[in-house]
Formats: C-alpha cells, sequence, structure tokens
C-alpha cells in the first residue's frame, strides 16, 4: 500500500511539473529546429576555420539585422498609412453621407454624426475597455520579447555547442545505436534546411509577383508589401495566406476601391497555383513529402501545439519518414494491371474474362446442348 501511494504520489507530481514546463518545453523544441536550420551555415563557416561560436553569433546577427530591417520598414509604412487615412477620414465620411442623402432622401450633417458619436455610449465603453487592456497588452509584449530572448538563447547554444551536445548524448549509448543518433541527426538538418529552403524559395516567387501586381496598380510601398505577403504567407501556416492578403488590401483600398478587389482576385488565383503547381513540385525536391501527407501533419501538428506544431510538422515527420525508410524492408512490385488502377471485370485472373462473358458462353453452351437434344429426338420418332 505505501508502495502504490508513493507511486500514485510521484505520478502526480511528474503530471504536475510536465504541465508547469509545457511552455519551457516548446521553446526547447522550437530552439531545437532553430539550430538545425542554421546548423549547414554555422558549419560551413567553422570548416573554413572559424571559431563555432563566433560563426553561430554572426548568422544570428544577420538574422537579427534582417529582421530588424523588415519591421521597421513595415511599422513606417503602416505608421504612414494610418496617419493618411486619419487625415482622409472628413473626406470619406463627407462622400458617405452625401450618398445617404441623396439614396434615402435624407438630411444628415457631419456635424451631427461626428456629435453623435463622441457622445455614444458605445464609444465611451470602448475608451474605457481600451484603457483597461493596456496592461494586458503590454504583459503579453513583454511575455513574448522574454520568450523569444529565451528562444534565441537556447538555439544558439544548441547551434555553437552542437558537437558537444552529440558527443554527451552519444556517449550514454551502445555503438550500434550512437551511429543511429547521429545518422537521425543529420537526417534532421538537412530535412529541415531543405524545408527553409523550399519555403524561402518560395516566398520569393510570392513577393516578386504580388510586387508586380502592386506596382502595375500604383499601391505605394509596394516593395515592402511584397516581401510582407512572401514571408507571412509561407511562414505562418494556416492563416498566414489570409493575413498577408489583408495588409495590401487594405492600402490599395485606400487608393482605389476596385484596387483592392484585384488583389483579393490575384492572392485567390496565386494561392490556387501555389498549392496546385508550385509547392508540390518544390516540396518534392527538397523535402520529398506527399502533399497529402504534409497537409495532415500541419493539422496533426496544430491539433497538438498550435502554430508552433503546424510550423514545425513538416521537416519532423519528413525527418521521421527518411530515418524509418531505412528500416523498411521493400520489394519488387508486381507486373498486375490492379497497380496502375486497371481493374479487372471479373474476379478471375487478371486480363480473364469479365462475368458477363462468362455468362453468355454458359448460356450460349446451354442453348446448343438442348438444340442438339431436341434434334435427336425428332430423328427417333416416327
Amino acid at each position: 500500500m505505501v508502495l502504490a501511494l508513493a507511486l500514485i504520489a510521484a505520478f502526480q507530481l511528474g503530471s504536475w511539473a510536465f504541465h508547469q514546463l509545457t511552455a519551457l518545453l516548446i521553446n526547447i523544441l522550437i530552439a531545437f529546429f532553430l539550430a538545425l536550420a542554421i546548423e549547414p551555415a554555422v558549419s560551413r563557416m567553422a570548416a573554413g576555420g572559424m571559431r563555432r561560436g563566433l560563426a553561430t553569433f554572426l548568422v544570428f546577427l544577420g538574422l537579427t539585422v534582417i529582421a530588424a530591417g523588415f519591421v521597421t520598414l513595415l511599422g513606417s509604412m503602416l505608421a504612414g498609412q494610418i496617419i493618411k487615412m486619419i487625415e482622409g477620414f472628413p473626406d470619406y465620411l463627407d462622400s458617405l453621407i452625401n450618398w445617404i442623402n441623396h439614396t434615402f432622401h435624407t438630411e444628415l450633417r457631419r456635424v451631427d454624426v461626428q456629435e453623435g458619436l463622441l457622445h455614444s455610449d458605445w464609444l465611451r465603453k470602448y475608451a474605457q475597455n481600451s484603457a483597461a487592456g493596456v496592461l494586458d497588452v503590454s504583459a503579453q509584449v513583454l511575455g513574448g520579447l522574454f520568450r523569444m530572448l529565451t528562444i534565441g538563447l537556447f538555439s544558439f547554444y544548441f547551434a555553437a555547442d552542437g558537437p558537444r551536445l552529440r558527443r554527451a548524448l552519444c556517449s550514454v549509448l551502445p555503438p550500434a545505436r550512437q551511429a543511429e543518433v547521429l545518422r537521425a541527426w543529420e537526417i534532421a538538418v538537412d530535412k529541415t534546411g531543405g524545408y527553409l529552403y523550399s519555403r524561402g524559395l518560395m516566398a520569393l516567387i510570392s513577393g516578386v509577383a504580388h510586387y508586380i501586381l502592386l506596382e502595375s496598380l500604383g499601391v505605394p510601398y509596394a516593395p515592402v508589401l511584397g516581401v510582407w505577403v512572401g514571408l507571412v504567407s509561407q511562414f505562418i501556416p494556416t492563416i498566414g495566406t489570409y493575413l498577408a492578403g489583408a495588409l495590401p488590401m487594405l492600402i490599395a483600398f485606400a487608393v482605389n476601391p476596385w484596387y483592392a478587389v484585384w488583389v483579393l482576385v490575384f492572392v485567390v488565383v496565386y494561392q490556387q497555383f501555389e498549392n496546385y503547381m508550385l509547392q508540390p513540385k518544390l516540396t518534392a525536391k527538397t523535402v520529398d513529402i506527399h502533399p497529402a501527407v504534409a497537409f495532415g501533419s500541419v493539422i496533426a501538428g496544430t491539433a497538438l501545439l498550435g502554430a508552433v506544431g503546424a510550423l514545425i510538422a513538416i521537416p519532423a515527420v519528413a525527418t521521421l519518414q527518411a530515418f524509418l525508410g531505412a528500416y523498411v524492408k521493400r520489394y519488387a512490385v508486381t507486373d498486375d494491371p490492379r497497380v496502375h488502377g486497371h481493374r479487372s471485370r471479373g474476379r478471375g485472373r487478371p486480363g480473364g474474362p469479365g462475368t458477363l462473358t462468362r455468362v453468355r458462353r454458359l448460356w450460349s453452351g446451354l442453348s446448343g446442348r438442348s438444340g442438339r437434344s431436341g434434334r435427336s429426338d425428332g430423328q427417333d420418332r416416327p
């Protein structure tokens, strides 16, 4: 009884500790895949004679500079567009009031509408809720920054001390298991790098295509919007396409409402082209995973870990598939028409006569025998 109670207490303690450390474990998992993604660049620089820690620092510095520059350009673009929309809001309101007066034969004035909005209960409640939610937003921002710092530190240590980590892991395993672990590690590096390469290439193609459209329409900040569409649509799973297309549509609407419609049509058409033409070819060459398996892995990863699981699901499944492929025995496929999708009509041998053909032959045989028996009976009669 004491042993059973001790086991139950240990299980409860372990379950409580696991739930408390779930966020940390997810951050470590993200950091590990990020370290695998930058491993080829770090190893190439280390092979050239550079210290591994310095090579990792330079790679992280380059990524940080690129991300900071993109966020700065995007923030300045959004600030400029918001100021422009605020300045043009009276003109939009006047045009809307004129259309309502002309259509419904009313006598609305902008002053009355503004006073009604300023003294409305809805606006007062919205301002109170916004003021109360400032602290929540600040806490979420600080929490996000702390999480990014945690992921960055773990990924830096994983990449800089990669050989030491592999030696420490192999030191507790027998030689046969050490070879399997090192092989799985190399496969994970190749598949993660291939996945990021394919995503980066699709982001480049998508960004260039949307830049050409926005530039031809005369939408401002077309280069930045092209980069935004390419990165967000490829590196934010599930809802990335909708987030990427919403911002160009909003800015195009500020220029001309019909431009927003053209952007929406182009986003939908390009998404279909990417899903059925571009992505299967690039994924087959870099990750070597079937599109249906990739789609199912993204759904499963989202159900398990949310957006993080959707982001790392494809390289994880590709790594597992490549690793297990070496241990699955394969045989030569028989030369059967059914392998190529050609079904046989009968249940006999492949390519044999169908059921209808056999019935016809049987019926013709029976008819022939009955005819012959009738003729013989007629000859015997007097």
